[in-house]
């Protein structure tokens, strides 16, 4: 039985699965972890946790707002070159968004280690942890990037009929061309964790500026160029996410010291002090 409310339909349908997701891991929580139950001293509001929660959550949701805002204005310009070009990008955007989301996620996970090393004042361990991350994270890129150069033809036509072959042509050229440099998302995630976990979300924001403007500069001037046209869009995101990815090495290579000096004088505060 089908409800044939269309849109609207399908908006209430996630409306309602977040509803739905949202209870049962609140009362999965609630249940299977006590040591997670608030109590009423919880409850007690304390002056710099919230000031630090606001501090850091302001440059994440700024991040997140600039990120969105370069997205809208790529956006704008795909729409410029017609239905062909946007429903190519429609269809390619969603696979390319499946594609690295497992590598979005291993900037998570990265952002906690590094988070609780930083907490411990093992500095050491981080710098091994950043090495590791890196390699795992573009081998990881390059599998991934080999199975959506390869699939392409195939994975386009899970969103467009086989007979659009205008639309499935232009998303295949969108797909290998920010397939080929997944490792650069994949060590962008990388440094947004890094940062956020040294408390110097504001790099964050500088990283996700550099990235988006970069692609949405490069994109308006290639695609004025009548011999590069709507390719220039697609070439202009692995520029912007390399020029980031190089300016956030960069700045830990020049400033490492300065990122963990919190971390050395609480490790040092935690050492006992000698015998006299």
């Amino acid at each position: 039985m089908t409800l044939s409310r269309g849109i609207p339909g399908a908006a209430t349908a996630t409306i309602i699965s977040q509803y739905v997701s949202g209870t049962g891991l609140a009362l999965y929580t609630w249940i299977r972890m006590k040591e997670c139950r608030l109590t009423h001293a919880y409850l007690i509001p304390q002056k710099a946790a919230l000031k630090e929660i606001a501090r850091l959550s302001f440059l994440t949701s700024l991040q997140q707002s600039v990120m969105n805002f370069g997205i809208l204005m790529v956006q704008g310009l795909v729409n410029s070159f017609g239905t062909v070009i946007m429903a190519a990008f429609a269809a390619a955007v969603k696979i390319d968004s499946f594609a690295y989301m497992p590598v979005q996620d291993f900037g998570n996970a990265f952002s906690t280690f590094v988070a609780q090393n930083y907490g411990a004042g093992k500095e050491a361990r981080i710098h091994k942890g950043i090495q590791k991350a890196v390699l795992i994270t573009t081998f990881f890129s390059v599998v991934i990037s080999i199975f959506v150069w390869a699939g392409a033809p195939w994975l386009m036509q899970l969103f467009v009929q086989p007979e659009e072959t205008a639309v499935i042509t232009a998303g295949i050229t969108y797909l290998r061309i920010e397939g080929s440099f997944y490792w650069g998302i994949g060590c962008l995630f990388l440094l947004y964790g890094l940062y956020r976990a040294v408390q110097h979300p504001g790099i964050s924001v500088v990283l996700t500026v550099i990235s988006l403007g970069t692609r949405v500069i490069l994109a308006y001037i290639f695609s004025a160029v009548d011999s590069i046209g709507v390719t220039g869009i697609w070439w202009a995101v692995p520029a912007g996410w390399i020029l980031a990815d190089i300016t956030g090495f960069l700045y830990y290579r020049k400033y490492r010291q300065q990122l963990f000096l919190p971390s050395l004088q609480q490790k040092n505060r935690k050492q006992p002090s000698p015998v006299k």
